[in-house]
């Protein structure tokens, strides 16, 4: 990028997923953070969304006045009569399809927010990564569906892999306080979800409304029912894995209702360091858009002078086993972790549609892998073996969702 003649640089971002929880409060971010020159410290350069929300997209285009916009559904011409009615004479470039999302992070940008939900953020997440772009990655199933792949991606193309959920996030600004050899183990918050503190005969009529009644986040449907299952923790804790390179029996959850504690680090020293602050997404937003360095007021701090509780609670496995399952499908390496997350997304579509109980989801997952594991092959991970076995993980779940044994 030229600067010359300018002030401080600015970092050019694409968004992939703009419409959607994250991509909504990056924008916020992005419009309210300047260098002290007063100098826009990003500047949008492309947008993707998946086209169900066509009139805050184009709204979203046109405020930011992105060059590439990228739609997975819908009409071209609809979008740029839109674009038209809204602003006169701006006509972005506009790719439509499927790999839309995968175009717009390979272009040349300095960072690409990946907020897609869903494994279908695999490809752009590899196309943002062999373009030698900087990844703030907020797809956590690109990284659990794609493993080594995404390792290796990132290793050989030289680019830098940020995290966005808050907890690894979090887990990343503690890690800085010592070195790798330091580590001792990474502790994982978990709010508990609509549920905590349940017993698993309690949960069996639970329904999809409860269910997406999170206490502190707001999420997307499939988000928010993870939360709840805690099948969302269990896939943060492969992240982890993955992330850091720390072995899964050293990476533990522990429940923290308040959701101001969001992970932690435990050193060989006893030490044991904690990011806090209020519950809110725009602080590893921020983070992962400017990383390494800090926006200033990206969201409020914690307020010291008022007295505060916060506790923690050892997780209940029993009522959520989706911890563990998780823990297990990431130790045996492969297609695992991508036909835990396949059929876990296939069961949770089922329960919200009515066909199925709250305590189906895991079950489904648990005997969805069961079966891989006799017939998976371990062998060199590609990413025509990963799309293969979530073909085969979702026709599997559903086919016992519909009774077929």
């Amino acid at each position: 990028m030229d600067t010359a003649g300018q002030g401080s640089p600015s970092r050019r971002v694409a968004i992939l997923g703009s419409t959607g929880s994250i991509g909504t409060q990056a924008l916020e971010v992005i419009k309210a953070a300047f260098h002290e020159d007063g100098a826009p410290r990003f500047l949008i350069t492309a947008l993707s969304a998946g086209g169900a929300n066509l009139e805050l997209f184009a709204q979203q285009a046109v405020a930011t006045r992105a060059a590439v916009l990228g739609l997975a559904k819908g009409n071209v011409q609809e979008l740029s009569e839109r674009l038209e009615s809204l602003a006169p004479g701006y006509r972005p470039q506009i790719e439509v399809g499927p790999h839309a999302s995968t175009v717009l992070a390979g272009l040349d940008v300095d960072v690409v927010l990946n907020g897609i939900t869903g494994s279908i953020g695999l490809a752009p997440t590899l196309a943002a990564l062999r373009a030698g772009n900087t990844l703030a990655l907020a797809n956590k199933e690109s990284l659990i569906v794609g493993g080594q792949l995404v390792k290796d991606a990132a290793r050989e193309y030289g680019a830098q892999l940020v995290p966005v959920d808050s907890e690894h996030s979090a887990i990343a600004q503690a890690l800085r306080s010592g070195t790798a050899a330091e580590i001792e183990r990474l502790i994982l918050t978990a709010s508990g979800g609509p549920f905590r503190g349940k017993k698993r005969h309690e949960l069996s009529q639970v329904t999809p409304e409860q269910a997406l009644k999170h206490p502190t986040w707001d999420m997307g449907l499939m988000v928010t029912t993870n939360s709840a299952t805690l099948v969302n923790k269990g896939l943060e804790l492969i992240e982890a894995h993955l992330l850091f390179d720390v072995p899964l029996d050293r990476i533990d959850v522990v429940v923290h209702p308040q959701s101001v504690v969001h992970s932690m680090v435990q050193f060989i020293d006893g030490s044991t360091i904690a990011q806090a602050s209020p519950p809110d997404m725009r602080l590893p937003i921020a983070l992962g858009l400017a990383w390494p360095e800090r926006v200033r007021g990206a969201a409020q701090p914690c307020d010291w002078s008022q007295a505060t509780e916060w506790t923690f609670e050892p997780l209940d496995h029993q009522a959520f086993p989706a911890v563990e399952l998780a823990k297990d499908a990431a130790k045996q390496g492969g297609t695992h972790p991508a036909v835990f997350n396949a059929a876990n997304e296939e069961a949770v579509l089922a329960f919200h549609q009515g066909s199925i109980g709250f305590l189906d989801i895991v079950d489904t997952v648990e005997a969805v892998l069961s079966e891989h594991s006799a017939q998976a092959s371990l062998s060199g991970l590609t990413l025509e073996a990963v799309l293969e076995a979530e073909i085969w993980a979702r026709r599997r779940a559903q086919e016992r969702l519909a009774g077929e044994n």
